[in-house]
C-alpha cells in the first residue's frame, strides 16, 4: 500500500497519485460577503499535510462531533469596504457620515438635559443657601412655624432707674433704715406701652387727692379722704391709658412721710384678706388665686384681687403694693362681660415693683 497525503477538509477523498484538482470555493449566497481565511494569501494552495503523516487507504477522516461548528461559521463576517459610489449591499445598514463613535457619544439631547438640571441645581442650591441666612438672620418670633406663641403681654420699653440726689442711698439698702424713696416719684412710675392711647387727666405728673379719690366709689371717697386727712401724704402721682383691646390701665404713687404711715393706710383701708375699702366699678372682689409667692419681690407686699363672677359692666383686677414709705395702687378694667386679661395685669403689676423696689 503506497503512502498519502490528505489536504485538511471535511468530507473531501483522498486525491488520486500524480493528480490535482483545482480547488473550488464555495460560492456564497447573494448579498453576503464571505470573509477570507486569516493566515491563508489570496490564489495560495492550501497547506500540505506534515511529511510522513499516513491516511489508511480507503478510511474517512474523522466526522466532527453534532452540533460542532466549522471553522468557516466560527469566524464572523467582516464586511470589506465598498468601492466610492457603490450602493450599499442588500440588508446592511446604510452608514451615516460622522457616525464613527456615536455609540459612544451621548445625543446632545441628553447633554441639553444635563445642562437644565445642572443650571436648575445650582439655582436652588444659592436660593437654600439665601433662604438659610435670611432665616438665621431673623429672631426665633418671627419664623413660621417657630415662633412662640403669644401670651399676651405688652410691649412695655426698656425701664430704667432715675438718678437719686447726691448722697442719697436707695431704697432698702443698708444706708437708708427707714426705705424712703429719695428719687422723684414721677419717674418712678411705670411707663406706658406700644400701641396705648394715653389718659388725658392720669398724664404721669402730679394729682389731687380729690383726683385719686375718683378711684374709690363715690358712697366711699368722704371715709378714704378722712384717712388720706390722717396719714397725709406727701405727694401723689399717676399715669393712666388705654389700650387696642378696651382694657384701660392706671397707676397711683402715693407717698408718705414715712413706713408707718404708709402701713397704716393699708390696714385702714383693710386691704389684706379682702380687696377692703371697694373701687369704683366693682362688685366682689376676692385674692387672685394665679398670683404666687414666685411672683413676689424681695422687701415689697403686694395684695392681688380680682373680681369675680357675676360681674357688672366691666370686670376688674387691682392690686395695692407696699413699698416702705409708698403705696402703689394698680387697677386694670375692661369694659364688657370677658375678664380683664390676666398676665398683662400682673406684667404690670411686676414691672412696677421693680421700679419701687
Amino acid at each position: 500500500m503506497s503512502e498519502q497525503t490528505v489536504t485538511p477538509g471535511a468530507g473531501v477523498p483522498p486525491e488520486e497519485p500524480g493528480e490535482t484538482e483545482p480547488a473550488v470555493t464555495p460560492v456564497a449566497p447573494a448579498g453576503v460577503v464571505t470573509p477570507e481565511t486569516p493566515g491563508t494569501p489570496e490564489g495560495a494552495e492550501p497547506p500540505a499535510a506534515p511529511e510522513g503523516a499516513v491516511t489508511p487507504e480507503g478510511a474517512e477522516p474523522p466526522a466532527a462531533p453534532e452540533g460542532a461548528v466549522t471553522s468557516e461559521a466560527a469566524v464572523p463576517p467582516v464586511p470589506h469596504p465598498l468601492p466610492e459610489g457603490a450602493p450599499p449591499l442588500p440588508g446592511t445598514p446604510p452608514v451615516v457620515a460622522g457616525a464613527v463613535g456615536a455609540a459612544s457619544a451621548p445625543p446632545r439631547r441628553v447633554l441639553r438635559a444635563v445642562a437644565r438640571w445642572t443650571a436648575a441645581a445650582l439655582a436652588f442650591g444659592v436660593l437654600g443657601t439665601g433662604t438659610a441666612f435670611g432665616i438665621a438672620s431673623l429672631e426665633r418670633t418671627d419664623v413660621p412655624g417657630l415662633a412662640t406663641e403669644g401670651d399676651g403681654r405688652w410691649d412695655y420699653p426698656e425701664l430704667s432707674l432715675p438718678a437719686l440726689p447726691a448722697g442719697s442711698p436707695r431704697p432698702f439698702s443698708p444706708g437708708n433704715p427707714g426705705e424712703i424713696h429719695h428719687a422723684d416719684l414721677r419717674e418712678l412710675l411705670l411707663p406706658a406701652p406700644a400701641g396705648a392711647k394715653p389718659d388725658k387727666k392720669l398724664t404721669g405728673g402730679w394729682i389731687s387727692t380729690e383726683t385719686f379719690l375718683d378711684a374709690y366709689r363715690e358712697q366711699n371717697r368722704r371715709s378714704v379722704a378722712q384717712l388720706l386727712k390722717d396719714t397725709a401724704p406727701r405727694h401723689i402721682a399717676a399715669r393712666g391709658w388705654t389700650m387696642p383691646d378696651g382694657t384701660t390701665s392706671r397707676v397711683y404713687l402715693v407717698r408718705f412721710n414715712s413706713t408707718a404711715f404708709a402701713s397704716r393706710m393699708v390696714d385702714d383701708l383693710n386691704v389684706g384678706s379682702s380687696a377692703g375699702t371697694p373701687l369704683a366699678r366693682t362688685d366682689t372682689t376676692d385674692l387672685d388665686p394665679t398670683w404666687g409667692s414666685a411672683n413676689d419681690i424681695e422687701n415689697l407686699s403686694s395684695f392681688v384681687f380680682t373680681e369675680q363672677a357675676p360681674f357688672g359692666a366691666e370686670h376688674v383686677r387691682q392690686a395695692y403694693t407696699l413699698a416702705g414709705d409708698t403705696l402703689a395702687l394698680v387697677v386694670h378694667e375692661r369694659p364688657g362681660k370677658r375678664e380683664t386679661a390676666r398676665i398683662p395685669f400682673q406684667q404690670t403689676l411686676i414691672l412696677q415693683n421693680q421700679l419701687l423696689a
